[in-house]
């Protein structure tokens, strides 16, 4: 799926000057994804999903990319590879390179009928899977104390599912150890980890209510990102 990437510096002066340019999701925005016809949810998506997640990309990105020392792009999908299915979610992924972002770890805000979701994820394109499970072994102790300490983090089977798998917190240590291992077991093996805002009370939020709810997602999960050091691509 290709992605427009953007630069996050753009909305680093708004943010310092506390004034946000972010524009959140309606109820009725949500219902796109109820939209049955491929033609018709795609521009639907394009007209109302697709300028939002980029509002709110670039009005996280800065902030996120101090999380991790590290300067983000914005991705925002375009699904262009889709011809007959419409997709049941979109997104806005956060990426250490400007040219693309499934290949290396990353950030992301995903929007689907029920809910939004604040995500970590390690997906099936990421590069080097083996080096970052090792890795997440290695730190594994410090990493589940920060992982486990935070009440709302839960693992996803996977990217596009809107209901988690598990709480964190509620996890034995030995099987957060293991949400690993489908990464590297399987080709299509992808490591999720983050938060879900349902629908109803995801519309009801200020832009400051959203960034505090990224920011306190992201910040447990950003250690995750350094594991193994991000591509340099120019």
């Amino acid at each position: 799926m290709a992605s427009l990437p953007s630069l996050v510096g753009a909305h680093t002066i708004l943010g310092a000057q506390g004034v946000s340019s972010m524009h959140l999701f309606t109820l009725d925005d949500f219902k796109v994804f109820d939209i049955s016809g491929f033609n018709e949810r795609m521009a639907a998506i394009l007209t109302r999903i697709r300028p939002k997640l980029t509002s709110i990309g670039e009005e996280l990105a800065p902030k996120v990319s101090l999380l991790v020392d590290c300067p983000l792009y914005v991705h925002v999908a375009k699904h262009a590879r889709r011809t007959v299915n419409p997709p049941d979610d979109t997104w806005a992924a956060f990426g250490a390179s400007p040219r693309g972002y499934k290949k290396d770890v990353h950030f992301k805000v995903a929007v689907s009928r029920h809910c939004v979701r604040f995500l970590f994820e390690a997906g099936p394109e990421y590069y080097a899977k083996s080096d970052w499970a090792h890795g997440w072994h290695r730190e594994f102790k410090d990493l589940a104390e920060g992982l486990k300490g935070s009440k709302d983090l839960a693992s996803f089977k996977d990217e596009h599912d809107e209901d988690p798998a598990a709480r964190l917190a509620a996890l034995a240590p030995a099987d957060l150890k293991k949400l690993v291992d489908e990464l590297v077991r399987r080709r299509d093996g992808q490591f999720v980890l983050g938060r879900r805002i349902d629908a109803v009370e995801f519309a009801g939020l200020k832009p400051k209510q959203v960034e505090k709810i990224a920011l306190d997602t992201f910040r447990p999960l950003s250690p995750l990102f350094q594991i193994h050091e991000a591509r340099m691509l120019a």
